[in-house]
């Protein structure tokens, strides 16, 4: 296969620079003074109803959406069960725990570090029957972000497993439940620095560590910037925007966040022998919390209020403000279907995330009607005319860059991975570098995520069209190479190797058909998207491999799978 390689390369780079010019999303500002106290009454309906039957391909598209990737039995599910059953479905399913897992193998008397927590998500994500959940969680990771790109998280296994189970379980939780299990996270803690965070002292050498107080409030709930309830910016007298926080705020909220450390521990500067408090939530200790009175945004908490009803007043006043929902909506349209989403489509996600219920298309509801219920905001996200309508296939604006990872789960998912220990796959221990994906899940380099929610590539045409287009924040001319070479490394793994191959019997049985081979490839990794001009550059490469041997077919099925992966048709997911 190496008589391909270079074009596929040369494929890749040209595939990344069409897909430029289709995406964006909105910058990542947020903010605003005022509590929103009243939910909506009545749950979140679609402007223009969406039915509860799809077709192959409807359900291709909406699956790549909602999930790691679909594969062909997954499709065939959702057509036979119809949408609202389909959510009702994912809503109950068990969550299966990467904590668990950690815990177990460690308990054996494995060596668990960094390494063994990739492994676990990468098999969550391609095996687990709790999608939704899943990807939901994997959403919010890159806004909770916390990373064992950290030495000291890299050391903590255990923490970092835990917290994944937070940000999975939060996918379809209340958002007000995981803000509170973020905080008490002891990987949240180390990650920005405030576990056995001290109140200050009288002779002013010891202040409470302001890192988690701001980014609570800029990161994971209000944003720099006071909005709409569509998520557009709100606007002073003269026109310009107006700032959610300043550094009093900060100053004032970093107080409430004094006082916690290890649970295991009846010492505040120690922790106990065993690995329990890792995962345990984090413990207050009064006579480390600061007694005096807090104000920010507004709110006032008095003098002596104990610790934990601090933290519980003040992540309220953070849930209740009027830009956490836009704020928090558009970021996970973002990453779920569209960079630029509209102001109405932002609105009505925002909306749902107000009044915490929205129905589906056969009358029953996602979300308990609690403000926050992530279930109601996922289904208003998946099931909005914008994201359901296929006229927007074809609309440049509309629709983001895939993110490496999930291009890679994809083809897992696609075509029958069934082993994923990483003993012989051991790149996927960190696939963070250039010269493989540029992302591992969970090893961001820094809090605010592999890219900004608001980025602009310069001197792109998604630029020029006032596009924002986050992705392209770690594509490179080195990481479209590494991708492609990642790729062919996989796609060609043969029986041979015991974890990570493809099982392509059914692309084998259409290898002397390449015409029929590729319209197949088409409807479960590009949903019937594939333009005319690819298809027949794809057709015609397959049609190079001569011969009607098993090798020649192989051949055959590898190189549409490749090519059609490195596509602009399928790296950008419209």
């Amino acid at each position: 296969m190496r008589d391909f390689h270079s074009c596929i390369i040369w494929k890749s780079a040209k595939a990344i620079a069409a897909a430029s010019s289709v995406l964006a999303l909105s910058a990542c500002f947020g903010g605003g003074s005022d509590e929103e106290t009243q939910a909506p009454a009545a749950p979140v309906t679609p402007p223009t109803a969406v039915g509860d039957v799809m077709s192959s391909l409807e359900a291709s598209r909406f699956l790549s959406q909602a999930t790691f990737g679909p594969g062909e039995e997954d499709i065939e599910e959702l057509v036979a069960m119809g949408v609202s059953a389909w959510f009702q479905a994912e809503f109950t399913k068990q969550q299966e725990s990467m904590l668990e897992e950690v815990l177990i193998r460690e308990q054996s008397g494995e060596d668990v570090g960094p390494g063994a927590l990739s492994e676990a998500f990468w098999t969550r994500a391609i095996k687990s029957d709790d999608q939704l959940r899943q990807r939901m969680g994997f959403a919010l990771s890159q806004i909770f972000v916390a990373s064992f790109s950290d030495s000291q998280l890299a050391e903590r296994p255990i923490a970092m497993a835990n917290y994944m189970d937070i940000m999975s379980a939060g996918g379809l939780g209340n958002f007000r439940q995981t803000l509170e299990n973020v905080t008490y996270s002891p990987a949240m803690s180390i990650f920005l620095t405030y576990l056995q965070n001290q109140k200050a002292d009288d002779e002013g050498e010891v202040v409470p560590d302001e890192n988690y107080a701001r980014e609570v409030m800029q990161l994971f709930t209000i944003g720099l910037l006071e909005l709409e309830p569509n998520g557009e910016l709100r606007l002073d007298g003269g026109g310009q925007p107006i700032e959610t926080y300043d550094n009093g705020d900060v100053t004032e909220l970093a107080k409430v966040f004094t006082g916690l450390s290890w649970a295991d521990s009846d010492n505040f500067f120690s922790r106990g022998e065993t690995n329990d408090a890792e995962y345990l939530p984090l413990m207050m200790f009064e006579e480390q919390h600061s007694p005096e009175p807090k104000s920010f945004l507004g709110t006032t908490i008095p003098a002596n209020t104990p610790g934990d009803q601090s933290i519980s007043m003040a992540l309220d006043a953070l849930y209740n403000h009027r830009n956490t929902p836009p704020f928090i909506s558009r970021q996970l349209i973002q990453r779920l279907v569209t960079s630029n989403p509209s102001s109405a489509y932002v609105g009505r996600v925002a909306d749902a995330f107000r009044s915490g219920s929205f129905q589906l298309p056969d009358g029953s509801m996602a979300g308990d009607g609690t403000r926050g219920d992530l279930r109601a905001v996922a289904a208003a996200i998946l099931l909005d005319p914008e994201a359901r309508d296929p006229a927007r296939i074809n609309d440049p604006a509309f629709g983001k860059i895939r993110e490496p990872v999930l291009r890679f789960t994809h083809w897992a998912r696609a075509f029958g991975v069934e082993e994923t220990r990483t003993e012989d796959a051991e790149i996927l221990r960190n696939t963070a570098s250039p010269s493989t994906l540029n992302q591992q899940a969970y090893r961001s380099p820094s809090v605010f995520n592999f890219y900004r929610p608001g980025f602009v590539a310069p001197g792109t045409e998604s630029a020029a069209a006032g596009l924002v287009a986050p992705e392209l924040q770690i594509t490179t001319g080195s990481s479209i190479t590494g991708y492609a070479n990642f790729m062919e490394g996989f796609v060609f793994r043969d029986e041979e190797d015991v974890n990570y191959v493809a099982d392509y019997s059914e692309e084998l049985s259409l290898a002397n058909d390449p015409a029929a081979l590729v319209d197949h490839l088409d409807e479960i990794l590009t949903y019937g998207s594939l333009r005319a001009e690819s298809r027949t550059r794809i057709i015609n490469a397959v049609q190079g491999v001569g011969g009607a041997g098993e090798e020649q077919r192989r051949a055959r099925a590898g190189l549409a799978v490749l090519m059609m992966m490195n596509s602009a048709d399928y790296i950008t997911q419209r």
